[in-house]
């Protein structure tokens, strides 16, 4: 027998009209590239969606069409992914600070018929426009003016805002794709995880929840970590589930600003990457100002240094929280609450724990398999491959013609990961050596596969080393074909042509052999020992 209780569609728009109805005031604030500051709130930015919607059912955009975004964090942007989804489409968000090629890539595999973006980023599509030829319209995100001279051929998203009247959504079924994000292709190609409305609307209720990200209509969220990066931790949607109040930098990720914007707009909670808060608290700590009001620090990207957990809690009585999740999972797994046992557990056990990736949300699964297949036991010291499935776990990804999960729903993350007792995950080494840097993925095998292609370069080794400020730089390993030479100028000339520049590595080391395991890959267990004094993990 069904239950007796009324069908009413998850979508996401439904949550910009929670929030223009019941918190229809409460503020959306953005930093502009000339540190001015443009306030709206939540029942103006619904309405100009409603606007945008319509002009965009105008162009021809229909249900299933992918509409892409290539924009920094900012309240014309927010109106664009509820106007998208608004309009039956699929958001589809592009981060820019991927290598030019991989962009025009995650465009056109899209299949995105229309592209916003931020006025600075006219001079990037013209680059690559070429090779963008399913884009009908470019929009800019600003007003007419905001559009370079004699550049009639490009839309202003303020003029398409304008011109229109509100008219309602089109009509959406919960299991319609409602966001496609891309991978940072750190094993291959970028493969894109298309999010459903439902997925995504439960998503952000669990993340919203006390052991989420403990979120209310009470709450100022300031999501430094940017839309592109996973919906921006699901932390817009989250905002607009409980009417809370938005707080967006804009294209500024300088720590000073940032901090500025804590401060004088009162934020509660921000997200970003520990080298954000890592120099964020060297600053407040020079100039004694603290964090004004800010009551929890919400880390994800990597693992936070215990001396930074215990310096915001001890020093300035601010949260410290982990998170940890990826792009196949819409981005939340796991966060870092203490449960009332851990409470009972001494200090020294509960820092620890803190230390950790935290325990999964209603919603998701967590388990761990050897490399037999076999179960590992939750004991907090054997180290296992993590698997994951739920609510917004990737099934397949968008475009691809099998399954990313096994016969049981279980999808590999690629990290691996011990489990304890009280249920927290810790993750140990990421399977493939992706390099973290600033919360950002370099991929090795990408890097090494570039260096061979310099004629001269006989073998080549990435590997991720210790560094102050980014947690994690690449270094690059080479030997040299016999009778060459190249200098480390050279071969990041070379390098320069086929990757983004902060990909590049700081360092490059020469050797006459590089180290392999008996089935021939390379040792990169003896590389980090030999060069960055790193030993391998438990």
């Amino acid at each position: 027998m069904k239950g007796g209780m009324q069908r009413w569609s998850l979508t996401l728009p439904r949550l910009a009209d929670h929030a223009a109805a019941w918190h229809g005031e409460e503020q959306i604030v953005t930093r502009n590239d000339d540190g001015s500051i443009t306030r709206t709130n939540w029942a103006a930015v619904r309405d100009r969606a409603q606007r945008l919607a319509a002009a965009l059912t105008d162009l021809g955009v229909g249900r299933g069409d992918r509409v892409a975004t290539l924009a920094w964090n900012g309240a014309r942007h927010l109106e664009a992914w509820f106007a998208i989804t608004g309009a039956g489409a699929i958001t589809h968000t592009i981060n820019p600070r991927l290598y030019l090629k991989d962009i025009a890539y995650i465009c056109d595999h899209a299949g995105s018929r229309i592209l916003f973006i931020d006025p600075q980023f006219v001079p990037l599509v013209e680059e690559i426009a070429a090779d963008l030829p399913q884009i009908e319209h470019i929009v800019i995100l600003g007003p007419r003016s905001s559009i370079p001279e004699g550049r009639s051929d490009l839309l202003s998203h303020d003029e398409l805002v304008d011109g229109y009247d509100p008219i309602g959504w089109a009509e959406i079924d919960e299991e319609d794709g409602a966001a496609l994000c891309y991978t940072s292709g750190t094993t291959g190609r970028p493969k894109g995880v298309l999010y459903s409305h439902r997925s995504n609307f439960l998503h952000a209720y669990a993340a919203a929840s006390p052991d989420g990200f403990d979120i209310s209509s009470r709450t100022t969220i300031l999501p430094i970590v940017p839309m592109y990066h996973a919906n921006a931790w699901g932390l817009p949607y989250v905002a607009a589930a409980v009417g809370a109040k938005l707080v967006f930098n804009g294209a500024s990720f300088d720590p000073a600003v940032l901090l500025d914007l804590i401060r004088s707009e009162e934020v509660i909670l921000a997200g970003a990457v520990p080298t954000l808060w890592r120099t964020m608290l060297d600053i407040a700590e020079r100039d004694g100002k603290g964090f004004g009001k800010l009551e929890e620090a919400l880390c994800g990207g990597a693992a936070a240094p215990s001396a930074l957990i215990e310096a915001y809690e001890r020093d300035h009585a601010i949260r410290f929280t982990h998170a940890w999740g990826m792009t196949e999972l819409s981005p939340i797994g796991t966060v870092g609450r203490p449960t009332a046992a851990v409470l009972r557990l001494p200090a020294e056990e509960q820092q620890r724990i803190k230390r950790k990736q935290g325990r999964p949300l209603a919603g998701i699964e967590l388990k761990l398999r050897d490399g037999q297949g076999a179960e590992v036991p939750h004991d907090g010291e054997s180290p296992g491959n993590l698997l994951v499935r739920g609510v917004w776990v990737v099934k397949r990804y968008f475009g691809a013609d099998q399954d990313a999960t096994d016969s049981e729903g279980w999808f590999d993350t690629g990290d691996i990961a011990t489990l304890d007792r009280h249920g927290y995950m810790q993750i140990v080494d990421r399977a493939k050596d992706v390099i973290k840097s600033g919360g950002e993925w370099i991929s090795s095998v990408a890097l090494e596969d570039a260096a061979l292609r310099l004629n001269g370069i006989a073998d080549a080794a990435a590997i991720g080393v210790p560094h102050p400020r980014w947690d994690e730089r690449p270094m690059l390993i080479v030997v040299l074909r016999q009778g060459v030479r190249l200098s480390a100028t050279e071969i990041t000339a070379h390098l320069s042509g086929h990757m983004a520049k902060w990909w590049l590595p700081d360092e490059i080391r020469y050797v006459d052999s590089i180290p392999r395991t008996a089935t021939g890959k390379i040792d990169k267990i003896a590389l980090r020992r030999a060069f960055a004094g790193l030993e391998p993990a438990a």
